[in-house]
C-alpha cells in the first residue's frame, strides 16, 4: 500500500466512533507537536498541533477530513515494582517526578538503573517487563508531570 500524507492538526482526549487508523507511540513518542508518523495501516500523517501535546491511550488525532487516528500505547521496556509496602515505595517514586502507572499490586515505571537501585536498597522487589505505559497526569490536570516552577 503506498503512503498517504495527511495533516492532524487537533487531538481529542477520546474517539467519537470508529477510528480510520491507529498509531502504536511509546510514552515519549506520545509527547509531541509537529511530526511525520506513520500508521499501522502505512499511511502516513502529520501532526501539527498548535502546542506540544500528551497524547493519551485512547485519545485520537482528528485529520482535516474529519477521520480520526486512534493513539496507542505501544509496548516498551519498564521497570515492574512490588513490595509489602507498596504506598512507601510510591512516595519514594513521586519524589523524584518519576512518571508512574499505580495499579493495586505493583508499579510500573520507566527503565531507570538509578531509580532501580534506589528502589532495591529500600526494600522493593524489581524486574524488568515490556508493555504498553500509561503513566497518571498531573496533579493540576491532564498531562505530563514535569518540572515545577517555586
Amino acid at each position: 500500500m503506498s503512503a498517504i500524507l495527511s495533516t492532524a492538526r487537533r487531538y481529542c482526549d477520546h474517539l467519537h466512533g470508529d477510528p480510520a487508523d491507529h498509531l502504536s507511540l511509546t510514552y515519549e513518542d506520545r509527547f509531541l507537536r509537529r511530526k511525520v508518523l506513520t500508521c499501522e495501516s502505512g499511511r502516513q500523517i502529520l501532526v501539527d498541533l498548535s502546542q506540544t501535546t500528551s497524547l493519551d491511550h485512547g485519545g485520537a488525532l482528528v485529520l482535516e477530513d474529519g477521520e480520526q487516528v486512534e493513539i496507542q500505547a505501544a509496548p516498551e521496556t519498564l521497570l515492574e515494582i512490588t513490595a509489602p509496602d507498596l504506598p512507601r515505595i510510591a512516595w519514594h517514586v513521586g519524589n523524584r517526578h518519576t512518571p508512574c502507572q499505580i495499579e493495586p499490586t505493583r508499579l510500573l515505571i520507566q527503565d531507570d538503573h538509578v531509580i532501580r537501585d534506589m528502589l532495591i536498597k529500600i526494600g522493593a522487589e524489581v524486574r524488568t517487563v515490556r508493555e504498553p505505559f500509561t503513566p497518571e497526569g498531573g496533579a493540576y490536570g491532564h498531562g505530563r508531570t514535569h518540572g515545577h516552577a517555586h
